[in-house]
This record gives C-alpha cells, structure tokens and sequence, in this order.
C-alpha cells in the first residue's frame, strides 16, 4: 500500500517536473522566436488561418444568437424593475468583457486546440519529430511557437469579431422589437463601453489564447508511441484547457473588481 503510494507520487512528480521544465523552454523560444533564424512562418500563418479566418463562420453564427438572446431577455426583466437604462451596461459587460473571451476561447479550444494536439501527437508515432530532430531543427521551436503566437493572434483578432457581431445581433433584435436608430444605440453602446472593459477583454483573450496553445502543444509532444495516445491526449488537452481558462477568468474577474 505504501509502495503503491510512493510509486504514484514519484510518478506525479516526474510528470510535474517535466511540464515545468517544458513549460521553461517553450516561453525561452518564444521570447527569441523574433531573432531566430529557423522560425516556422509558414506554420505561423497556416496556424493563423486555419483558428482565426476558417473560424469566422462559426463564431459569427453563435456570437449573432447570443446578442440578441441578451437583449430578449434585458428588455423583457429590465423594464419590470425601471431598470431599462441599465440594457447597454448589460450588454458591454455580458459580450464584452465575458461572454466574448470566454466563448471564444472555447470554440477555439474545440477547433484549434484539439486539432494541434493530434497533429503534433500523429507527428510523434509517425517519427517526424526525429526527422526534424536529425537535421537540428528543435520541433518545439519550429512546430511549437509559432502555433503559440497563431492562436494568441487569432484568439485576439476572433474576440472583436465576436463582439461586433454579439452587439450587432442586439441590434437587430431590438430595433426588429423597437424602432432604434443605429446611431442612437451605437451612441449609447460608446458611452456605456470603458477603458477597463476593453483592457479586460484584450486581457483576457491573450492569457486564454496563451493558455490554450500551451496545453495542446505540451499534449501533443506528451504522445511516446502508442496511436491510442493521441485521442487521449487530446481529450485531456480539452478538458485541461477549458478548466484553466475559467480560473483565470475567475481570478481575472477577482481582480479587476478589487
């Protein structure tokens, strides 16, 4: 019973440590990804494109559906308390600053993340990594980084996508409802946005994009040689990803509320 134990904590600090050390080393190449001669561009604007420009559809569609279900239910339970100038507030603080990162982040995480998990893992089995490896080539430099800086961007650029379309899908709903001119409700969306609601989400969007590069990208190398590891891995990518997400923003919100 106790063998079992000291077995299981000497596992779990073996893997701690190696996720520390690999994390070292992934941020060490991605402060010198700018001076470093063998950087993977083509993998940068692959990366960039297949999260942020091939995502456009789908984070479009849901942000659209989520403007203006808020704006439903505001201007329904809103004018029952004499509230219904507090709408706008609402939807800055909703869209802007938490549905927009949090939502993006998740599709990002569903799409993208698990995606680099299994390229990488499937680069593994089939030995291309050793490839890279026999020629010099670091496959954490060249394969890793520039998918790190692909999402953090496209994380960004798909947050203000998000929330373009999150408040124009408010829009239509309400002036379908009422009659609002665009420029009124423009208006009133400029006076109720603040410095720190934009802060926060621009905030937001790189730790989420940071955080979610970084998992699928340590799951994938964390394959050895089984094929079966890959599904697995990439569940674990998700789940992991998805799960620091939210406590960042929980310790994000904690925050900027202080």
């Amino acid at each position: 019973m106790i063998e079992s134990i000291g077995r299981w904590f000497r596992e779990k600090l073996k893997g701690f440590s190696y996720a520390f050390n690999f994390f070292l080393f992934l941020l060490k190449e991605t402060a010198n990804f700018p001076w470093n001669k063998r950087v993977g561009f083509k993998v940068l604007i692959m990366q960039i494109y297949f999260t942020g420009v091939e995502a456009l559809s789908v984070i479009a569609l849901i942000s659209l559906g989520i403007g203006a279900v808020i704006i439903i239910q505001g201007m329904a339970i809103l004018p029952m308390f004499g509230q219904s100038n507090l709408m706008y507030t609402i939807l800055i603080m909703v869209i802007t600053r938490e549905l927009g990162p949090m939502l993006t982040a998740f599709i990002i995480t569903a799409r993208s993340g698990s995606a680099i998990t299994t390229e990488l893992g499937n680069m593994v089995i089939s030995h291309e990594i050793e490839a890279y490896l026999s020629v010099g080539i670091h496959p954490v430099s060249y394969l890793g980084v520039p998918r790190l800086y692909g999402v953090i961007l496209s994380m960004l650029f798909l947050n203000i996508y998000f929330n373009l379309f999150g408040l124009l899908g408010s829009y239509l709903v309400a002036s379908f409802l009422h009659e609002i001119p665009f420029t009124d409700y423009l208006m009133n969306l400029v006076l109720a946005l603040t410095p720190a609601d934009i802060i926060s989400s621009f905030l937001k969007s790189i730790i989420f994009g940071f955080i979610i590069a970084v998992v699928s990208i340590y799951y994938g190398f964390n394959v050895n040689r089984a094929v079966t590891e890959v599904p697995q891995n990439t569940i674990k990518s998700i789940g992991m990803s998805i799960t620091l997400c939210i406590i960042a923003d929980a310790i994000l919100v904690i925050v900027t509320r202080l």
